[in-house]
């Protein structure tokens, strides 16, 4: 049988494409048939070989030759030139012996070969079979035809669905359901699901390319059964060789029904994948009928338009479509260009790689080639050494067996020494363990003994205030007696103490940062509350340096990587120990406010080259700036020069404020933790410009008169009975808590307790100004509502901050007495009375300007 896999080209509008078809010469009518597959039933078209010509022109490409006819051109493609020189012959033969068994001659048959040395010559088949020099029989490929190609799978396409012929819906549901069925009828009948007959009967199985073109030959191509024998029986036979499936016979030699099973089992799984695939083929079946549908009722519109408009309209849609489709296939060859282009550098790198990897391989070689030498050569010299240390062992053999005797004598020895030293360390450890349980019992009950004297020493100090304060009423000798002892208390050095006896934590004059520890009053009464003061700072510190000091320095000393969390939030408020807050302090201000690289070098060089209007003014304020800090309390100090650079940069960096009384001590106590003035300037800038509602720091300082208001509230509503106190002597409290705000409590509260608050500041805002501005009233509510004189009150609340010795005790109630605290209410508040208070200036003005037209009517 002459037939086999070929790739005929597939025409649709602008598009080509290669399709793989079963072909297969049928010897009664002369004709070619082709499949999609050699196991289908149905034909999708033939082609009338009785009055076509061959045409094998070279530059079509390697294994393209052509068949016409006479009404159109079939392009086919073999897998290579023996092949397609094979189809060649062999159609030419055999349509010469239908010819000579029709009695006549085919009346156009013709071979055309354009090879070099055959271009443009035709010549029959007579000439071939009397010259079979010229052109030689082509060895038959029985890789390529015959039934051994029927028994191999179909050539597989880049697409799944590229050989399905959208044009013949009918014919593939045929087929389909044949190959689902057809393998139950092996060893059956010879029926088929369809009727060979409803093939002839469907007019749209034709020709898929002659629909496309609108031709079609295939009118009279009906099949006779008597034609369809030879095909069912090698198809059949074809699928018996390539099926995986066994028959009745092997069947019977299975040994046992388990066996039988799970071939059942095999089959069956791979009927269920054939149907899947099935399922899918039918599905592009429906949507190819559909489409043809569509297309019918087109045409249909087209030919029932009744007016020229409509149907110039819908060849106007079918012009757009086809240029969209053009646009579609350009774009598709861009892509395919550019992917070749890929493809090319693919390949040259996969070259270069291959290169690489050559050489790679001869150097391994050279050095597998070195290393065997030198193995030879290390053998060889070896062998002779081997030998002469043979003769020297025996020799030496006795004196090493007394050296081994020795060493064993020596290792007892060692081990019994050994055994006696570590009885030793053993004892020496649990004395050492001993007396470091007990020096840190001591030094605990030291620092209990200390705390306790400390407290005794500010009692006694305090008693004798208070026979400062009743010395009017004493006789002359207990008042002169009352004097003197105050007098010894103030000149009494804590370092002279420290040299009679051991001190676990002596009072220093200046603390961590500079500040003193014992402000330095002109007045003898505060001179002694500076005493007092001191004395209970080291006994608060004395008793909690064991107890929540040192558990919360590990706590700090475990965090590795800063991350906004509950607990960070909870140990920021704690306070932050000195070792860890100025690493603490740069990660608060870089993560609101990125500092830009060369700015403050910027603003120092501008303020250089011109003087800033407030440039006299921060002149006047350095000296005042932290006056009991050792750092900035002479003018030659380190770091007076810093804070100016720092002042002049802010104040060219925000020309809005530039500079505000106040804005110093802010700069100073950056300065003092950060120590770096460009970190201190970033800070500054934070605190002003992200920390602190806009215009805290304007000429007007509206929103700092809008905060006391709204702490004016705060305090009616957490104190009420200090409130009612204050209302009753008149005391307006915003004349000592304006300063606290403006500032965050720099001077006014001890350095030890005014770091911890500003730790929270810097990472909670405003919000931590009105919590401990409440919790200072709160920690003084009684003694302050036991006074009940305006003036004395006064006086009170000037120096009572300093007073607030226990800053555990400061930061409960702040941070739990006094909650809830709400920033959405600290908002709303501030936002009513910022209104009330821009209509109160606005009215101001008013008054003002209808004062001054007033004074210029009346003249001089």
């Amino acid at each position: 049988q002459l037939c086999g896999y070929l790739n005929k080209l597939g025409i649709k509008g602008p598009i080509k494409t290669w399709k793989s078809r079963w072909f297969f010469y049928d010897e009664n009518k002369c004709r070619l048939l082709y499949y999609r597959t050699a196991q289908d039933i149905n034909p999708l078209g033939s082609i009338d070989l009785s009055s076509a010509s061959f045409d094998c022109k070279m530059e079509n490409g390697e294994g393209v030759f052509e068949i016409r006819t006479l009404s159109r051109a079939f392009t086919l493609k073999a897998i290579s030139k023996q092949a397609m020189m094979y189809w060649l012959q062999q159609l030419q033969m055999r349509r010469w012996e239908f010819c000579n068994t029709q009695s006549r001659f085919p009346s156009n048959g013709i071979l055309s070969c354009s090879f070099a040395f055959v271009s443009h010559f035709v010549f029959t088949f007579l000439d071939v079979v009397d010259n079979e020099d010229f052109l030689p029989l082509v060895k038959t490929p029985t890789e390529a035809v015959g039934l051994k190609a029927a028994s191999l799978p179909a050539p597989q396409t880049s697409t799944a669905l590229q050989n399905i012929s959208l044009k013949h819906p009918w014919t593939e549901i045929q087929n389909t359901v044949y190959n689902i069925c057809g393998s139950k009828q092996l060893w059956g009948s010879n029926g088929n699901i369809f009727s060979f007959d409803e093939f002839q009967e469907h007019p749209e199985n034709v020709d898929e390319e002659q629909e496309a073109e609108g031709g079609g030959d295939f009118k009279e191509g009906t099949l006779e059964d008597g034609r369809m024998g030879p095909r069912l029986n090698w198809i059949r036979k074809a699928r018996w060789m390539n099926s995986g499936f066994p028959g009745s016979e092997e069947l019977s030699r299975e040994k046992n029904a388990v066996d039988k099973l799970t071939v059942l089992q095999q089959q069956n799984l791979r009927l269920t994948e054939e149907v899947k695939s099935q399922k899918e083929l039918v599905k592009l079946l429906h949507k190819a009928l559909e489409a043809a549908q569509q297309e019918k009722r087109v045409s249909s519109m087209y030919l029932t338009a009744a007016e020229d408009k409509d149907r110039l309209e819908l060849v106007r849609h079918k012009v757009r479509q086809i240029a969209d489709l053009t646009s579609r296939l350009e774009a598709l060859e861009q892509e395919k260009k550019e992917l070749e282009q890929i493809l090319t550098l693919k390949d040259s790198l996969i070259q270069e790689l291959k290169e690489h990897v050559q050489l790679l391989m001869e150097k391994n070689h050279a050095k597998q080639e070195v290393i065997m030498t030198l193995t030879e050569q290390m053998a060889r010299e070896l062998s002779d050494p081997l030998q002469e240390a043979n003769t020297i062992a025996v020799e030496t053999l006795y004196k090493q067996q007394e050296e081994i005797e020795h060493l064993k004598d020596d290792i007892d020895a060692y081990k019994t020494q050994n055994q006696f030293l570590n009885s030793e360390i053993h004892q020496v450890t649990r004395l050492w363990t001993s007396v470091a349980e007990n020096e840190k019992a001591l030094l605990m009950k030291c620092a209990c003994l200390q705390a306790r004297n400390c407290q005794m020493e500010s009692k006694y100090l305090t008693v004798l205030r208070k026979l400062q304060e009743a010395v009017p009423g004493l006789p002359n000798s207990y008042a002169e007696l009352v004097k003197n002892l105050i007098q010894e208390a103030l000149q009494w050095d804590v370092k002279e103490e420290a040299e009679e006896g051991f001190n676990l934590s002596p009072v220093s004059e200046y603390d961590e940062y500079g500040f003193m520890t014992v402000p330095d009053y002109e007045i003898e009464d505060w001179k002694l509350l500076a005493k007092i003061q001191a004395l209970e700072i080291k006994s608060n510190k004395l008793r909690r340096q064991e107890i929540v000091e040192k558990p919360l320095r590990d706590r700090w000393n475990s965090i590795g990587e800063l991350n906004p969390s509950a607990e960070l939030k909870s140990l920021i408020r704690s306070g932050i120990p000195v070792e860890h807050r100025q690493r603490v302090w740069r990660w608060m201000v870089s993560r609101h406010c990125s500092p830009v690289p060369g700015h403050y070098q910027r603003l120092l060089e501008q303020s250089r080259s011109t003087e800033h209007p407030a440039c006299r003014q921060i002149e006047l304020d350095l000296p005042r700036t932290l006056t009991n800090n050792k750092h900035f309390s002479s003018p030659t100090s380190q770091l007076i020069p810093r804070l100016r650079r720092v002042l002049l940069a802010f104040s060219w960096h925000n020309p809005a404020i530039g500079y505000c009384q106040g804005l110093n001590r802010l700069a100073a106590v950056a300065l003092l933790v950060l120590e770096d003035e460009e970190s201190a300037f970033w800070c500054l800038v934070y605190i002003v410009e992200n920390l602190m509602p806009a215009d805290y720091y304007s000429n007007t300082l509206i929103t700092s008169q809008v905060d006391q208001r709204v702490f004016k509230d705060f305090l009616s509503e957490k104190l009420p009975r200090l409130m009612a106190h204050f209302e009753q002597y008149r005391i307006d409290v915003s004349l000592i808590t304006f300063n606290w705000f403006l500032v965050a409590f720099v001077d006014s509260l001890v350095s030890d307790i005014l770091l911890r608050v500003w730790d929270a500041f810097l990472y909670e805002g405003t919000k931590v100004i009105f919590r401990y501005a409440l919790a200072i009233f709160k920690y003084n509510e009684e003694e302050i509502l036991r006074i009940h004189d305006s003036v004395e009150i006064y006086q009170y609340l000037r120096f009572f901050t300093r007073m607030i010795t226990d800053g555990r005790k400061l930061m409960n109630i702040a941070f739990n007495d006094l909650n809830p605290f709400p920033m959405k209410l600290l908002r709303n508040r501030r936002s009513m009375h910022r209104e009330e208070l821009e209509a109160e200036l606005c009215e101001l003005e008013q008054i003002k300007a209808a004062y001054v037209k007033e004074r210029a009517e009346q003249g001089p």
